[in-house]
């Protein structure tokens, strides 16, 4: 390949590289054992979320260093940084979720204070787990600098042993850290023993990587690939298979080519891809939080995209993806089938792909999906002719008792289970709600209500899969749903209603519920009501006493509470593109 020149004259690199006043900063570049040439070349930030808390971010730092080959290959000059990850797994259940969402803003802004901070040109940032994702993402947007995207892979399935003390169904089928937290429900129900317990944990997550169904790291990878940030098929390969260096060298390679050809993020992110996007999530029954964070990287472009916008695409989007929680199989598995191209050529069979929109290859979805030739198998993927529902997984609600909106996800839910009309039993908190599902103090046909977990009175947003798995685990995942103004995990199975807005703590209608009150969850509709009329709500909003007090009085969570803005926004906590006064990018 012949050397390309690149004019430095207008990347933000000048700043710290060019001119004789940067004398003492290239001589830190010297230190570090750079050439010349190194020094006077693009400088692209190749940013992980690597960490040794859970196997979802275990493998970056290994794929990193194949990104940083192909920057050089194409005499880019690589900078390898981290960032902070909060693992969902590691933190469900526990005090420590209100860490996770509060994670994508703090991973968001340390990539750009690093970015900016040294005068990167571009970005390749790797990321493995839940929030890392929809973070690195939106940092990317928000500097607008050339960027690509990669995820570091899922896990590989488990298996089960064939032993008499381990349930049938469980030693038939691909596990999933899912299916540990469902364990958990059967032990406390005396359904599974201690020892198939313990079987089960030893096997259940095999390899490195993230969680192997269409939880909220798979969903959020395909919307990479969906949205245009990463390269097409990317996502797909599991983390421990080591041909995933050829992506990150190809990732390396085509970040060169988008600086030199002058394609930033914001060319890539527009409502057309973020369409795209919300469609790949309706089809394959992608998680809920997908409906928090593509409003989010919307954010950080200027662009509108809120929770309504992204529902009303999974209202009309077949489901056709077969893939767990609600299906049956697992990413390996949709990888092996042929992945999101597959998926997004039967989308564009039927009309429902922007086809024009650029993307990380710097070619356009239309010009990347002329290049698709397998089609769907029937098994994983379905034909768009022939789906498994003919809307998709994921359907908004709105009504009186969620005014800003609310999110349930049905894939794998019949229609006929999709309406749900029950009293309230309201919990304060998601420790109240687990502690009395754990002992079965609630009633068969109930609504169970978990408030006070939004973002801003959680604080942090919480996933209930702890509480949902054990309802499931006790065989109630269809006797009983759950509404909360936090979160779902996409591991949750279940007739589950999240992000119910305005949320608690700011004086939105569950905060006004009353153990007893008629709630109907109509799925069918998109409808999430309680029998109570305009003048008995108002009435209870004057009696109310205001938010509740939580134990979060400094420190991270509490200025994230501070700052942290409405769920169908995105929860962001900074005012984004429309308010900004100047880009990174053209410092």
């Amino acid at each position: 390949m012949l050397k390309r020149p690149f004019d430095k004259s207008k990347l933000p690199s000048r700043h710290v590289t060019e001119g004789p006043e940067r004398a003492p900063h290239r001589s830190y570049y010297y230190a570090m054992g750079m050439t010349e040439e190194e020094i006077h070349q693009p400088l692209v930030g190749v940013a992980t979320c690597w960490n040794e808390a859970a196997p979802c971010n275990i493998a970056l730092n290994r794929q990193a260093q194949a990104v940083k080959m192909g920057v050089k290959q194409a005499f880019g000059t690589p900078r390898e940084f981290t960032t902070i990850t909060v693992t969902d797994g590691i933190a469900m259940g526990h005090e420590g979720m209100r860490s996770s969402l509060a994670s994508r803003e703090a991973i968001a802004d340390t990539v750009e204070l690093t970015m900016r901070g040294h005068s990167y040109d571009a970005i390749v940032g790797l990321a493995g787990c839940d929030k890392s994702l929809p973070g690195m993402m939106m940092a990317m947007v928000r500097l607008n600098v050339p960027s690509v995207f990669i995820y570091g892979g899922s896990i590989l399935p488990g298996r089960a042993p064939q032993v008499d003390e381990i349930p049938d169904d469980f030693r038939s089928r691909d596990l999933t850290v899912q299916d540990m937290f469902e364990a958990v429900g059967r032990h406390q129900n005396d359904q599974m023993s201690d020892a198939a317990l313990d079987m089960l944990e030893r096997v259940a997550c095999p390899s490195a990587g993230a969680c192997g169904g269409q939880f909220t790291a798979n969903t959020m990878a395909c919307v990479s690939e969906a949205i245009g940030l990463a390269l097409f098929n990317s996502s797909g390969m599991p983390a421990p298979y080591e041909s995933r260096d050829q992506y990150g060298e190809a990732s390396g390679r085509a970040v060169m080519d988008l600086v030199e050809n002058g394609i930033r993020a914001r060319h890539i992110v527009t409502r057309e891809a973020l369409e795209n996007a919300a469609r790949v999530v309706a089809c394959t029954g992608g998680s809920t939080n997908a409906g928090l964070h593509m409003p989010a990287i919307a954010h950080e472009a200027g662009i509108e995209f809120f929770l309504d916008d992204v529902c009303e695409i999974f209202r009309d989007t077949p489901y056709f993806v077969d893939l767990k929680p609600g299906g049956q199989y697992v990413a390996k598995d949709l990888y092996e089938a042929g992945g999101v191209p597959v998926v997004m050529n039967e989308l564009r069979k039927a009309g429902l792909i922007h086809e024009d929109c650029m993307t990380a290859s710097g070619y356009s979805v239309g010009e990347e999906l002329d290049k698709v030739t397998r089609k769907a198998d029937g098994k994983v993927i379905y034909s768009i002719e022939t789906p498994i529902t003919k809307t998709g997984g994921v359907v908004g609600l709105k009504g009186n008792l969620a005014p800003q909106g609310a999110i349930v996800k049905v894939a794998g839910i019949s229609a006929e289970d999709q309406v749900f009309t029950g009293p309230a039993r309201v919990f304060e908190c998601e420790e109240d709600a687990f502690a009395a599902v754990k002992a079965r103090e609630y009633e068969e046909g109930e609504v169970i209500v978990i408030r006070n977990e939004g973002p801003a009175g959680g604080p942090g947003m919480r996933e209930m899969l702890a509480t949902t798995a054990a309802l499931s685990g006790q065989g109630m995942g269809k006797k009983v749903a759950l509404i909360t103004d936090g979160r779902f995990s996409g591991a949750t199975r279940g007739f589950c209603v999240g992000h119910v807005g305005p949320e608690a703590a700011h004086g939105g209608p569950i905060a006004l519920l009353k153990n007893g009150d008629m709630i109907t969850i109509d799925a069918v509709s998109g409808v999430l009501s309680v029998d109570l009329s305009d003048e008995e709500l108002d009435t209870r909003k004057k009696a109310w006493s205001g938010p509740r007090e939580t134990i979060y009085a400094s420190g991270a969570l509490w200025k994230y509470a501070q700052l942290v803005g409405e769920t169908y926004k995105g929860a962001v906590t900074h005012p984004g593109a429309e308010k900004e006064k100047h880009v990174y990018a053209d410092i």
